[in-house]
């Protein structure tokens, strides 16, 4: 027989896309109706207009429509109350009121800097590749772009929209697997963001405290060049947090790549390993190797450092054809010689952060 809990129990499966967590755990489905062959499920919608309200219809009606009995499924979408709103953005909070800082990430959440000392060494990219070979092993993972004035990691992961907010809190996009919050979802790509210390400040502390970021493995944040006002706010909030360096073999930035390091000795972050990347050039006609920007900056980064090398990434030009594309080569190529020495830097953090894993780290907002 064709019953309320039979449904009830296939929509089990059916979660918000944009929360992650089943529609009724978090009082999404409101009511079902059963009448004869017909099944109308009301289910409430985060904020009038909701962008991806018809693949909530989608999944409701792949969900049921297999049950036997089944003639029809009808879907009805409605907006929450402010009441509605307000308790949800309570439960996923932890309880904590509207308005209060979020008190900590998930006991389980590895978080992680990754830095470098100057631009151009390819940083960004590293970081949505060591994303999406961490999501493509089943973790949860995500990457706060907090290099407000260079962003970058919306084109390189193929991301694009508005983050939907309400009451407070904001739902980050997501692609390949990986949450992905960054200013570039708040301005236009071309134009300059110009902003001074306290309000690079807020901006990370929204970020962070304001998002709602769920039940992570991973949150991988993308620092700014250099050890200037993001990467001192960001060491403020997340204090004991990892940090990976990446750097090339140059000496010029090796040298500026050790600074970044020693920044996060002096500010509570904890080192955990440095990435070379532009390791090499392989000739794609002789194959012959060519060390282009010299040879070992990434072992001597390592050294100074006391650290471990994670992994030497080759120049590769299908590593910037994916970034350019939003199709990380990870992904893309993963037998590529890029791709595997980023697998294997992802592996080498996994082993580095399992320590962290089941010790809450507090974050210090507002």
């Amino acid at each position: 027989m064709l019953t309320e809990e039979r449904i009830r129990e296939a929509l089990r499966t059916v979660k918000d896309p944009e929360i992650g967590r089943p529609i009724e755990d978090i009082g999404m489905l409101r009511a079902i109706e059963v009448d004869g062959g017909l099944v109308r499920v009301h289910v409430l919608l985060t904020i009038e207009g909701c962008p991806l309200r018809d693949r909530i219809t989608t999944d409701v009606t792949a969900a049921v429509q297999p049950l036997e009995g089944v003639e029809r499924v009808e879907v009805t979408l409605t907006p929450m109350s402010e009441t509605e709103r307000a308790a949800l953005v309570g439960q996923l909070r932890g309880g904590a009121p509207q308005g209060a800082a979020r008190i900590a990430f998930p006991p389980r959440t590895a978080l992680i800097a990754i830095a470098s000392g100057k631009g151009g060494v390819g940083k960004s990219s590293v970081t949505v590749n060591l994303a999406c070979a961490l999501a493509a092993e089943g973790a949860a993972v995500g990457i706060l772009d907090a290099d407000v004035w260079g962003f970058s990691v919306p084109r390189m992961l193929g991301v694009e929209g508005k983050p939907v907010g309400f009451n407070d809190m904001i739902l980050p996009l997501e692609a390949h697997g990986v949450k992905v919050i960054s200013m570039g979802f708040f301005v236009p790509e071309e134009t300059p963001v110009i902003w001074r210390g306290p309000m690079l400040h807020k901006a990370i502390e929204q970020f962070l405290g304001d998002v709602y970021w769920g039940d992570l493995d991973y949150l991988l944040c993308d620092l700014p060049p250099g050890t200037g006002d993001v990467s001192i706010s960001l060491a403020s909030f997340i204090p004991g947090a990892s940090m990976v360096v990446v750097t090339t073999p140059q000496e010029a930035a090796r040298k500026v790549a050790e600074r970044a390091g020693k920044m996060a000795e002096r500010t509570n972050l904890r080192p955990i390993g440095v990435i070379e990347n532009m390791s090499f050039y392989v000739c794609p006609h002789c194959g012959q190797r060519e060390a282009l920007f010299g040879e070992g900056g990434g072992a001597e980064a390592s050294a100074t450092l006391n650290v471990p090398l994670l992994a030497q990434v080759p120049l590769e030009p299908a590593l910037r054809e994916g970034a350019d594309v939003g199709a990380p080569i990870v992904l893309r190529a993963p037998e590529a010689p890029a791709s595997l020495a980023l697998r294997e830097a992802a592996a080498a953090i996994r082993t580095a952060t399992k320590s962290r894993i089941g010790k809450p780290l507090t974050v210090m907002a507002r």
